[in-house]
């Protein structure tokens, strides 16, 4: 089998080296300075001087005596320690603390936003810059929002472990909310000129992997892991090689990624077998059956409309009763779909939103209504701040006025 890049290699190892520090000594923003040094002393030093036999065990070293360094700063610095990191290296534990590290950076003291840069930092390993280039804000502005975050965690004096009974629930809620948000982010840029940033994308899988390594009897864990896999896997087929936005309905299935479709089918089999239904499960379940399907005219549309159903019932929110009405037109017809449409008019968090003014043009297009459908179109491409969302809109547009 043949060894991960070193790059590679340290974003995996650099979560469990963290975890490891922060359970030794504590405070988290020091130790995450200390293991920022130690990572950059490896990414200088290995590629001339080869991986060490056990590099974990190296950059815990490395990392712990910087750690010790900065206590011990009334006093000359150590030598260099990568110069004989392996010759004292201490005892490093078996355990791997990523997902404990994870609860950490998604402390509810904390934002959305700034769980999701600290993850991202703390557990990913992004640099800052890249972070920032992922958001599309100043690198200054990202790091005071990672900076300030680290700040609240330790004024909350949250303690390094697993929290217990229903405080862990509602923390793992938190935990694949954020990695949730990190993967559509990744798979559906919300501004910018590219439709999607696929290193966020495989940023989010990469992490939820990890966590379903450790929670693997959990069906929302395993149901958003496939729902993950079965979306990515559309990725090459959802842009022309001009990177204009082809809709589901249009794309070519032979592009999908079969392995992570196959892959995401059988997550949702298993995780379907459990106790309990939960959103990102019914979501992949949803994935699935579209995957299932050889083409667009074969989709099961009244099971994808069924599962709607219940994903609206036991988790209620507008962006399900938009793909709903999307379903229920294909079973009933569009008049059926315009028809619940019409219930989100009132809900002040879709007012004026893309998403509902581009599904509405594209029903009334439907019905044959084509300048109502032109219109909507029109102020759809207004409303998003995605370029390629922009073009694609626009073209609908133009072609319904052609």
């Amino acid at each position: 089998m043949t060894a991960p890049p070193i790059e590679d290699l340290l974003r995996e190892l650099t979560p469990q080296v963290l975890g490891a520090l922060v359970r030794r000594y504590g405070q988290f923003e020091e130790c995450e300075d200390a293991v920022q040094e130690a990572v950059l002393a490896a990414a200088v030093q290995w590629p001339a001087e080869g991986v060490p036999d056990n590099p974990r065990g190296w950059l815990v070293a490395v990392a712990s005596r910087r750690r010790i360094d900065q206590m011990r700063s009334d006093h000359a610095r150590r030598e260099r320690e990568s110069a004989t990191a392996t010759e004292v290296a201490p005892e490093v534990p078996d355990t791997d603390d990523t997902l404990v590290l994870l609860f950490l950076c998604c402390h509810p003291t904390l934002t959305a936003a700034s769980q999701t840069a600290l993850t991202l930092r703390a557990v990913g390993g992004l640099t800052t810059a890249e972070i920032a280039r992922a958001f599309l804000v100043p690198e200054d502005t990202m790091a005071a929002r990672i900076s300030r975050a680290k700040q609240r965690i330790r004024a909350a004096g949250s303690s390094f472990g697993l929290p217990d009974g229903a405080e862990r629930e509602e923390r793992l809620r938190v935990v694949l909310h954020v990695l949730y948000l990190i993967f559509n982010e990744g798979y559906t840029a919300s501004s910018g000129s590219e439709l999607h940033r696929a290193d966020l994308a495989h940023e989010a899988i990469r992490l939820t992997r990890m966590v379903h390594a450790q929670l693997a009897e959990n069906g929302e864990v395993t149901g958003l892991l496939a729902l993950m896999l079965l979306t990515h896997a559309r990725r090459e087929a959802r842009t022309t090689a001009a990177g204009d936005l082809v809709p589901l309905g249009e794309q070519d299935r032979t592009q999908w990624d079969r392995g992570m479709i196959d892959e995401g089918i059988e997550l949702v089999k298993a995780a379907l077998a459990g106790p309990a239904l939960g959103p990102y499960l019914l979501q992949a379940a949803i994935a699935a059956t579209h995957a299932d399907a050889a083409t667009a005219e074969e989709t099961d549309w009244a099971q994808v409309h069924a599962l709607y159903l219940i994903l609206e019932r036991i988790a209620p929110n507008p962006m399900v009763t938009l793909n709903r009405a999307i379903a229920l037109a294909e079973t009933e017809g569009p008049p059926a779909g315009l028809a619940l449409l019409s219930t989100l008019d009132s809900d002040e968090r879709m007012a004026g939103h893309h998403r509902l003014l581009s599904v509405r043009a594209h029903l009334l297009e439907k019905t044959g209504d084509t300048a109502g459908a032109y219109e909507h179109y029109r102020r759809a491409a207004k409303a998003t701040a995605s370029i390629a969302e922009q073009r694609y809109l626009e073209s609908r547009a133009s072609r319904l006025r052609t």
